[in-house]
Parts: structure tokens; C-alpha cells; sequence
């Protein structure tokens, strides 16, 4: 059935896998996986949805309830809150199950339904597996005494704001940073600014007035021109950028010049290196990671390990090898110390953390190392075809590799969420660079 890409199921509101019977059966599917029979005084079948601010946001939402109810399970609504925030809301309400609702940092006519277990982690292949599988064959709903209940839950956003707030050290005062954070019209257009306020620092906030239609709309992290404009004119110190649901974060200095995530990743790994608390002194990123970190961190003796794309690879890895810093060039940071999946407020307060504890500004922090140039570009096919599996497409993709051998490397992938060929290089030569993905992309594209 292929319900599950890179990161949930997601596709465009009321089409495909996105309508509400989809959520109503994905919700029925994943209370009967997850249910858990009750022990001695029963224990109760409950799991916590929250959701960003896209208009379809409620369709699904209500879908999702009447599926997870009619198998037994007792729903809990957070309403809009951060991806973060469901992880650890799943695990600290002692809960079966967590959802989120949201297509991250997709357009509002898209939208998407990620899982969370009782442990507050994304799922594995295998649980996604035989969801999908439950889908597509029915479940045995509950009897009619054992339907479960859905109520509205007012304080769960306040547990992610204190639990967003101690992770950075006790008694820290961001008095005297003029932080711009962007919240994207989205999941943290309340809980962002909040958590700076309550820190001491003087909040300058974009973004922040959701309408169910303006969700990564010209702002946030995917489009840091609002932020690097706002930046400069209010004179703030830092901009926070962060996506649709909050689990992304790009920083920019006080010129509005960003930082991905392999920089913040770069910055973070130094200082917990140098303080011994870099676990398995490793990083753990995706194969888009540039090539400028990898040396730079070979450089430092620090380790890096490559996953395939998608933050929940990332966390997989770093679990089972130990580690406890790992995120995205896309600027998913996952630190497991704070937090089960990416975080763009955790990592942002992290980044302002630095700022006052070594008295120096974003611009000195945020370039840890020189990037390798990195040219991405992205060809959109037609559904239902397969480019990369002819035999013109693979002739020049060899021939690339070639060109590149020894001076650079050439990832080429399809999107995990969206009908895209990702072509991706990296050499010094840019003039090389240029020639091989524009190759490469007119090759697909001539196919697709």
C-alpha cells in the first residue's frame, strides 16, 4: 500500500491518503497495535494527539479520534502544539501512543499523521509496517461498553514550555538578547515566545498569527528572508527560525546570515566534546550533511555517522549506538538528553545558551567550519513514474560519479514525502558542480 514515506504518512489535504476515511481507518489501525489489555485495576488505553494550524488540521483530527476511540482507546487533544511536544507528552502521560498532525514544513494544502510509541520515539519500519498492514485488512473494533472517550487537554503546552525551559542550565537569564524568533505561522506560534519571555529575553516575534492558510508561508525556517529581514530592522541580536511543526530550527546573526544544521550540529559537538559529555564522541547526521562537517569534525577526533535521510533514522541510529547528538543539514537537531525527535526550540536555546555563556555573538558562533559547496536540486516527476530506474537515467548518474571521484561526492534520492528526485553534489570545483547536477537533473527531467 505504501502509506508511509520518510517521516509519517503526508500527502495534500482530501486527496490520496490524506482524507478522513485514511485517518479514521490509520486511527483504528493504531489503537488496535497499540492497545494494551488492562492489568490488575485496569490500566487505561489512552493516547495524546496534537496538531499544527493548517485548516484541514480538525478534518483529520476528529477522523483520528472516531478511529482510536472505536477500538477502545481514550484520546487526549493538545490542539496546537510542537512535534516535540507529543513525544514527550506520550512518555510523560504515561500514554500508549502519541500523533501528530502536521505536514512540517510542507505547504498548507498538505498534511500529514506521525506516530509516536509509549517510549515517546517515532515508530520503527516494522510497527509502520504492520499498521499498514491493519489498514489495509480491518481490526476488530472494541464492544460497545469498552468505546473509548476523547477530552480536551488545557495544560499540555505548559508542560512543554517548563520542559523546553530546563533545558538549559538552572537559573540561566537571557536578559539583554533581542531575539526575532519566527514561528512560521505554526505549531509554536504560542509556545515559542513564551518559553523566551519566561527566559528573560526581550521577544521579537514573526509568525505568530496562524490562520490556518499561512503555515510556512514566506517565513520560517525554509524561507529565512522574513527573519533576516526582521533581524535587521528591529536590531536584535539572533533570529530563531523554526517550521510549520516546530521541529526544525535555522539561526541567524545579527546581519540576518543563516545557519543550517550542520553548523549548529558543528557548534554543539565541540563544546560537549571539550566537556566530556559527547557520548560515543560522535555525531550522528544524514548522508546530506556536507562534506565540509565531516572534515571538520575528523579534524577534532569526533566521529561522524551517516544515516538516510529523515530525523527518525537519525534518532534509530543514534539509539542504538549510544549517542546523544544527531540531527539534519534541514536543521532537525536531536539531542536525546532533552528530547525523542528533533526539536527547534531545544536546539535554538542551546544555540542563545552559548551565546551567553562564552560572551560571544551569533556571527562568531554559528561558522564552525568552512561548507564544501553544495548545489541541490530538486525535479518533480509525474505520478506513478520512475526515473531513476531507466537505463539513460543511470548512465548519467555513472558518468557523474566518475567526475566526481576524488574531489567530491553526488547523492541522488527520492523525497520521502513529496513527488521529487533530489539531486545533490559537492566538489570545491564549482564550475564541475554546476555541470554534473545540471546534467544529472536535465537527465531525470527529460524522463520524469
Amino acid at each position: 500500500m505504501g502509506l508511509f514515506g520518510t517521516d509519517g504518512v503526508r500527502g495534500r489535504a482530501n486527496e490520496g491518503n490524506m482524507t478522513a476515511e485514511m485517518a479514521l481507518r490509520l486511527g483504528a489501525a493504531a489503537g488496535r497495535y497499540f492497545r494494551r489489555e488492562p492489568g490488575g485495576g485496569g490500566v487505561a488505553h489512552r493516547v495524546v494527539i496534537g496538531k499544527d494550524t493548517r485548516q484541514s488540521g480538525y478534518m483529520l483530527e476528529n477522523a483520528l479520534t472516531a478511529g482510536l476511540t472505536s477500538t477502545g482507546m481514550n484520546v487526549l487533544l493538545l490542539g496546537p502544539v510542537p512535534t516535540p511536544a507529543v513525544g514527550m507528552l506520550a512518555r510523560s502521560m504515561r500514554a500508549d501512543l502519541g500523533v501528530m498532525i502536521s505536514a512540517s514544513h510542507n505547504p498548507a494544502d498538505d498534511n500529514g499523521i506521525k506516530f509516536f510509541g509509549p517510549d515517546g520515539f517515532k515508530l520503527s519500519d516494522e510497527a509502520e509496517a504492520e499498521i499498514e498492514r491493519l489498514v489495509a485488512e480491518g481490526v476488530r473494533l472494541a464492544e460497545a461498553p469498552n468505546i473509548g472517550r476523547a477530552k480536551r487537554i488545557d495544560d499540555g503546552l505548559g508542560r512543554y514550555v517548563e520542559h523546553a525551559k530546563r533545558s538549559i542550565p538552572a537559573g540561566m537569564s537571557l536578559e539583554g538578547l533581542r531575539v526575532v524568533i519566527d514561528c512560521a505561522n505554526g505549531a509554536a506560534y504560542r509556545a515559542a515566545p513564551e518559553v523566551l519571555a519566561e527566559l528573560g529575553a526581550t521577544v521579537l516575534p514573526i509568525g505568530v498569527a496562524p490562520n490556518g492558510r499561512n503555515i510556512n508561508d514566506a517565513c520560517g525556517s525554509t524561507h529565512t528572508e522574513a527573519a533576516a529581514e526582521a533581524v535587521v530592522a528591529l536590531g536584535a541580536d539572533v533570529g530563531i527560525a523554526l517550521d510549520g511543526d516546530a521541529d526544525r530550527v535555522m539561526v541567524l546573526d545579527a546581519q540576518g546570515r543563516v545557519a543550517d544544521g550542520d553548523q549548529l550540529m558543528a557548534l554543539f559537538a565541540t563544546r560537549w566534546a571539550a566537556e566530556d559529555r559527547l557520548r560515543g564522541s560522535a555525531l550522528v547526521a544524514t548522508v546530506m550533511s556536507n562534506l565540509g562537517l565531516e572534515r571538520y569534525l575528523g579534524g577534532l577526533g569526533i566521529g561522524l555517522h551517516r544515516t538516510k535521510v529523515g530525523d527518525r533514522h537519525v534518532v534509530e541510529a543514534m539509539r542504538r549506538g549510544g549517542y546523544n547528538l544527531g540531527g539534519e543539514q534541514s536543521g532537525h537537531i536531536v539531542m536525546t538528553d532533552h528530547a525523542t525527535t528533533g526539536d527547534g526550540l531545544i536546539a535554538g536555546l542551546q544555540f542563545l545558551a552559548e551565546m551567553v555563556q562564552t560572551g560571544r555573538p551569533a556571527a562568531e558562533l554559528m561558522q564552525s567550519f568552512e561548507p564544501v559547496p553544495q548545489l541541490l536540486e530538486n525535479v518533480r516527476f509525474a505520478s506513478g513514474a520512475a526515473p531513476l530506474e531507466t537505463a539513460e537515467v543511470r548512465a548519467v548518474i555513472a558518468e557523474a560519479e566518475a567526475a566526481l571521484r576524488g574531489c567530491g561526492r553526488l547523492l541522488i534520492r527520492k523525497s520521502g514525502t513529496e513527488p521529487l528526485i533530489r539531486v545533490m553534489a559537492e566538489c570545491e570545483d564549482e564550475a564541475l558542480l554546476r555541470r554534473v547536477v545540471d546534467t544529472v537533473a536535465g537527465a531525470v527531467r527529460d524522463v520524469a
